[in-house]
């Protein structure tokens, strides 16, 4: 087993010390939310995607530097935090407009529920990790990466123009629906622009993508949450 050891670990962007540190803040924010406002819909989906984000960053902090939990279980785990963010954004867009219909929400988790079962139960699914100085690579089955991709980037972008195509007359709801849209944007487009600059981080999307999202979790709580939410 692995110990933490902060003296040895070097400060990189996504470096281990940072995950933690990020998990703390998202585990910290979320506090904050549950205690700050009433939990209506809204603030209940806010909640879900930053615990979601918190157990990502733990998984990558217990493969890399700790060994408390099985590295493989670790990794599956935060696999299907991750699937689970696109669907929470298309639900947290619908109910920050008060939308009675909701045609894309249905088809959003069922297609999350279909990858969570197979990174949770496939055995090649995920066969183990490479923890880099800055970020870590999951080593996932070949064949289903495009698809995954698909899935990812294709929902994201379909929940970043739900969140404009939304807004109406109600300047709160609106001004809630543009946070939304740049807080993914602002974990989106960084990871791409990497992955477009140096072809050999593409295998640590994850990872590198969720070091960005600690952006939307503070614009989740900064600029969501004030508009959406309701004060104790």
């Amino acid at each position: 087993m692995k110990y933490f050891k902060p003296k040895d670990l070097k400060l990189y962007c996504f470096s281990p010390v940072v995950m933690l540190g990020t998990c703390i803040v998202e585990i910290a924010f979320a506090l904050w939310a549950i205690f700050r406002y009433k939990m209506n819909e809204a603030g209940r989906l806010v909640v879900l995607i930053l615990v979601f984000l918190a157990i990502f960053q733990i998984a990558e902090f217990n493969v890399c530097e700790t060994g408390w939990i099985d590295s493989l279980l670790a990794s599956r785990l935060g696999y299907v935090a991750i699937t689970m963010l696109p669907p929470l954004g298309i639900h947290l867009a619908y109910a920050l407009a008060g939308a009675k219909k909701r045609p894309l929400l249905i088809p959003a988790y069922a297609t999350a529920a279909l990858f969570a079962v197979f990174f949770l139960f496939i055995g090649q699914a995920l066969s183990g990790h490479l923890c880099l100085g800055n970020y870590v690579i999951f080593q996932v089955l070949p064949g289903s990466v495009w698809l995954y991709a698909l899935y990812y980037y294709g929902w994201m972008i379909a929940g970043v123009r739900l969140c404009f195509t939304l807004q109406s007359g109600k300047l709160r709801a609106a001004s809630a629906l543009t946070g939304l849209a740049v807080g993914y944007l602002a974990f989106m487009v960084p990871t791409t622009t990497i992955n477009f600059l140096d072809r050999a981080t593409i295998e640590g999307i994850p990872s590198i993508m969720c070091g960005f999202a600690v952006v939307l979790a503070v614009t989740l709580v900064v600029w969501v949450l004030p508009k959406a939410g309701r004060k104790r």
